[in-house]
């Protein structure tokens, strides 16, 4: 995975050069920018899940400045434990089962957005020292902020950065307890399509 997030973060800094190279030029090849799309329709994917076997896909609506987005994401062999801030265990993993969310942005400027989501997580603990796995439901809700780089008049990436909240839950797995993080903390990068615009 830590190859993965390297790979993703060469991608984000020679976009962005490449995207700072072209803004002096005003190249009629980029595509308009959220204020000048009054309605679109997009479809993203938060690729790196497919990278570990898992998958993300997401269809979402603007108009203006609001943009509504529904998701699903299973995450393969992506380990989230690591992004807890706290009560994170080296003991246990913590898998994303297939789970949807809905996500709400505001486009304050530019491209730069702002945004809140539910998600309906079903995370699959395993425990590292037996490989005992149980299930866990969690309502997460949070916050981000990404930035969606045009290449083109459709294709973009957005790297965005999120927080996730959720209510204290246990698992008991013969004696050991296994007690979810209230708070993660994760970097994503997403590629998406615009379908359609006016």
């Amino acid at each position: 995975m830590k190859k993965s997030i390297v790979c993703c973060f060469i991608l984000f800094l020679t976009i962005f050069s490449l995207n700072a190279q072209d803004s002096d030029h005003q190249s009629t090849s980029m595509a308009p920018s959220n204020k000048e799309a009054k309605e679109a329709l997009e479809v993203e994917s938060l690729f790196p899940m497919f990278l570990t076997g898992g998958y993300h896909l997401s269809l979402g609506y603007r108009y203006e400045k609001i943009r509504v987005r529904i998701s699903v994401i299973n995450g393969g062999s992506y380990d989230a434990e690591k992004a807890g801030v706290n009560n994170s265990s080296s003991d246990f993993k913590r898998y994303y089962k297939t789970s949807p969310g809905v996500f709400l942005g505001y486009t304050v400027w530019k491209n730069l957005e702002v945004y809140t989501y539910l998600e309906l997580h079903t995370f699959q603990i395993e425990q590292k020292s037996t490989g005992i796995k149980k299930d866990l439901f969690s309502i997460d809700a949070g916050g981000g902020v990404g930035y969606q780089f045009f290449i083109g008049k459709s294709f973009y990436i957005q790297p965005a950065f999120h927080v996730y909240c959720r209510k204290s839950k246990s698992l008991d797995f013969n004696g050991a307890k296994y007690t979810i993080p209230n708070v993660d903390l994760s970097p994503v990068i997403r590629v998406g399509y615009r379908l359609w615009s006016k």
